[in-house]
């Protein structure tokens, strides 16, 4: 990475987002060596500009930032580190540094199921309900569609609402394993829904 520290007298700021749910965490500022140490140790180093010297987030509360990744930005002299955090990241004992809570939304986990089920497809493990599907082949895997997609039907029409909820993750998980074997992503059918929120768009 080509940072340049000089440009801001020996420091760069260092924004931190949790790797998992894409929150910003907090803010701190580094040097050469606070950046040394957090790619050396694996947890997150910053420069305190009041104590005048390096600190590892976590040293006294436990709290630790795990690095993940970091990115420079288009000037060179701004980091986006992203970190898995071991407890509350503020002082104040809160989520974050603005008081927000740490949670990602439940609509994130579809992309990562998606991608634990692309990597059943690729590995093929004996003994998998995932595997079994798509040795089936396509055929198969629509039915298995159909089939959820009925029956979440028939909870919503006579059900009740737990069990439409049951139902309508069943034919969620095969929808998308089914979209697996196509090479699609759940995203595209997200994409596709956002071009017709467009008042402009017309029916094909």
């Amino acid at each position: 990475m080509d940072i340049d520290f000089e440009k801001c007298g020996g420091l760069v700021p260092a924004i931190i987002q949790d790797a998992t749910t894409r929150k910003v965490l907090m803010l701190g500022y580094m040097n050469q060596e606070s950046l040394k140490k957090t790619t050396d140790t694996g947890l997150v180093t910053f420069y305190s500009r009041s104590r005048q010297k390096l600190w590892t987030k976590g040293e006294t509360s436990g709290n630790y930032l795990k690095l993940v990744d970091i990115k420079v930005d288009c000037d060179n002299d701004t980091l986006l580190i992203q970190a898995k955090p071991e407890g509350p990241v503020c002082h104040t004992g809160s989520d974050t540094c603005w008081g927000d809570t740490n949670e990602a939304s439940p609509l994130m986990f579809l992309t990562q199921l998606q991608d634990f089920i692309e990597k059943r497809h690729e590995e093929m493990p004996e003994g998998s309900y995932t595997t079994s599907l798509f040795r089936d082949g396509l055929n198969r895997m629509a039915q298995k569609v159909g089939e959820e997609a009925l029956e979440l039907v028939i909870e919503a029409t006579n059900g009740t609402e737990e069990r439409m909820i049951y139902e309508g993750a069943d034919m969620l998980y095969h929808l998308i394993v089914l979209l697996t074997s196509k090479g699609l992503r759940i995203e595209d059918l997200a994409r596709e829904l956002q071009v017709r929120h467009d008042p402009n768009w017309k029916k094909h």
